[in-house]
């Protein structure tokens, strides 16, 4: 998994100074002025994503036009150049962030730079600008088409099943407290870990989702939503279960039903049959006679509450299921 974020980082430093090499020489070929910000440009632009960058690079040439008549305003009315950048910065800021473009303020800020120390405003080296623009996001494009998404995709399957294998040990640390055994690790800090953990994971696959043309990336993204969900309902429940004084004899049908469920912790499992045998326990319960002392009336509820927290476990899986569609069910599932 390490060596998997060691070579992303290698190819996103390659694709950085490879492009930005490029973009120099390019401008420089066809002797532009100012070709190293050409350099710039492209690394501006290589650092989003596939999606984000076929975004920004639309933005970069909307927001040009702009950028050129704001510089022809300002330039033209100050006559100080650190005033006149000043206002034109202030233009470009307000107006990008009232439209939601604040990614494309830095190029503009440097294409005003370069209308500053010109004072020209001719069609050549409008377009000279342009160009400059155009070659940075151009070769942006060509190099984010370049991701190493095989090995992303196979980190964040991995990622999968080491929280599925996660789940499933804090499942049977929880069945072990109440078989009245003790634990053998502390589970505070197991869950805790682990939500930091999918935490990462989450980002990971929203990285994904942005650098891959390939259908219903965002599967990864709600899987690792819901079991961070999940992950938040072993938190409760550890916090239930801890509050009971003595563990009365119906927390063995819990614990022999956790154990049944550690197995079903899976991704390609519809919970269906799990609700279905815990309705049977809770109306099993609805029978048991009514508890006599204080302490067995108190534990008896944070059993009914224990139940709870199993059920919204389970339900959260199954909204998981029931909101994917035919199309990710074949791709995903079969």
């Amino acid at each position: 998994m390490e060596q998997i974020r060691i070579r992303k980082a290698l190819l996103q430093a390659a694709k950085i100074a490879v492009g930005s090499s490029a973009a120099i020489f390019l401008a420089e070929f066809f002797h532009m002025q100012f070709a190293a910000s050409a350099g710039t440009i492209a690394l501006l632009t290589i650092v989003a994503t596939k999606w984000e960058t076929m975004k920004l690079s639309l933005l970069r040439i909307v927001t040009f036009a702009m950028a050129v008549l704001l510089s022809w305003i300002t330039i033209r009315f100050f006559h100080s150049e650190w005033v006149a950048y000043g206002v034109y910065i202030f233009g470009i800021v307000m107006i990008c962030e009232l439209l939601g473009w604040k990614a494309t303020i830095s190029v503009n800020a440097v294409i005003g730079t370069h209308f500053l120390s010109v004072m020209d405003f001719s069609c050549s080296f409008i377009l000279n600008e342009l160009g400059l623009v155009v070659i940075g996001i151009s070769i942006a494009i060509a190099l984010n088409l370049f991701h190493y998404n095989k090995g992303s995709r196979e980190a964040i399957v991995q990622n999968m099943r080491y929280t599925e294998s996660q789940l499933q040990m804090l499942l049977g640390e929880l069945t072990a407290y109440l078989s009245n055994r003790e634990m053998q690790r502390n589970v505070w800090q197991d869950i805790e870990t682990l939500e930091r953990k999918l935490q990462g994971f989450l980002a990971d696959a929203y990285d994904y989702q942005g650098n891959t043309f390939v259908s219903h990336p965002g599967y990864y993204i709600d899987y690792f939503e819901m079991r961070m969900k999940q992950c938040a309902i072993l938190h409760n429940l550890h916090y239930e279960m801890k509050k009971i004084r003595e563990i009365p004899k119906q927390a063995a049908v819990i614990a022999e039903y956790i154990l049944y469920l550690m197995d079903y912790v899976v991704e390609r499992n519809a919970p269906d049959e799990q609700i279905r045998r815990l309705d049977e326990i809770f109306q099993t319960m609805k029978k048991e006679p009514m508890p006599v002392t204080r302490e067995e009336f108190e534990s008896r509820a944070i059993l009914y509450h224990i139940l709870m927290d199993i059920e919204d476990f389970l339900y959260t899986k199954k909204r998981f299921v029931d909101n994917m569609d035919e199309k990710q069910r074949r791709l995903y599932w079969e």
